[in-house]
């Protein structure tokens, strides 16, 4: 019995676009941000002055441009498929910039209530989906 015979310059399954940019080099080698930014942070889009110039295709414009929904952090990173620590790196910075905010989210002092609150607003929103 012969295995089945594969053509090499045809691939079964369709590629995916790789960045050639390696995540180090996306946060300058940091890999914390001085920004506390839980994964469940929510963020936005601030906008305060004027608006960066960087290119469209350049990360920092497309976490600008996710950030208008109010994704959190590990959205953000999903979204635009970035590791979670260049995420936040990324965002920290931007924030520090005042073109990002971190929403108000639950910390360690939060309440019973608070929490059972994010989990009935986290259910309607996967409903919503």
């Amino acid at each position: 019995m012969t295995p089945p015979s594969s053509d090499a310059s045809e691939p079964s399954e369709p590629l995916i676009e790789v960045s050639m940019v390696r995540p180090y080099t996306l946060t300058g080698g940091r890999t914390a941000s001085s920004v506390d930014l839980p994964l469940e942070a929510p963020i936005r889009t601030s906008r305060p002055g004027p608006a960066p110039t960087w290119p469209s295709s350049d990360v920092r414009a497309k976490i600008l441009d996710v950030g208008e929904d109010g994704p959190s952090v590990a959205e953000v990173a999903a979204r635009l498929a970035l590791p979670l620590g260049v995420a936040r790196v990324l965002i920290g910075d931007l924030v520090e910039q005042d073109y990002l905010r971190v929403d108000a989210y639950l910390g360690e002092s939060a309440t019973t209530d608070e929490r059972r609150e994010l989990i009935g607003r986290t259910l309607r929103g996967l409903r919503a989906l």
